[in-house]
């Protein structure tokens, strides 16, 4: 499946991976950023396969449902009910402590609309699992997926998203309007 990935993603669509996603530590969380359009699934996910390295997602309940949900379970997508007004942060922060390896790929938009303010979920997930965050950038100006080292949080959220906005700044998504 990896070669098949690669051939695809390099050969076929012709993107580039700047760095891998990073084998040590065994948790993380990934935010990838923009996120402008459906198309940035499928490029997240031959990404994924091509570096042979298993990234979790969630996903609303909706996609998980017949036919399509035994596809997106086998991707490694879990369903998850945002009409209800549940703790999502506490729930993944129990997946983080329950297993020995897990990385999960998370929108800091939460959309693909346009935003002003990312959402800080993903920021007290990795507080509370204690885990780093490692950046992925999703450029379909320069057909270029660049990941980061894993960056650990300080106690300074401001100062953290500065440093997130300063490895996306300029980066276009498919949809450069909405980025």
């Amino acid at each position: 499946m990896k070669i098949l990935a690669k051939f695809i993603l390099h050969t076929l669509l012709g993107w580039k991976v700047e760095n891998g996603f990073p084998q040590e530590p065994k948790k993380y969380i990934v935010i990838a950023a923009p996120h402008t359009s459906w198309v940035d699934f499928p490029i997240a996910m031959l990404t994924r396969m091509s570096q042979g390295t298993m990234v979790h997602f969630i996903g609303k309940g909706s996609l998980f449902k017949w036919p399509f949900g035994y596809f997106f379970k086998a991707l490694g997508g879990t369903p998850v009910d945002r009409s209800k007004n549940n703790n999502l942060v506490d729930a993944v922060i129990e997946i983080f402590n329950s297993k020995e390896e897990f990385r999960l790929g998370l929108s800091p938009e939460g959309t693909r609309k346009k935003v002003e303010k990312w959402k800080t979920g993903f920021y007290y997930i990795a507080k509370g699992a204690n885990v780093p965050i490692v950046m992925a950038t999703l450029d379909f100006e320069n057909k270029k997926v660049k990941i980061s080292e894993p960056y650990y949080i300080t106690n300074d959220l401001e100062e953290d998203f500065k440093n997130f906005k300063v490895f996306f700044k300029n980066i276009r998504g498919k949809k450069p309007e909405l980025s």
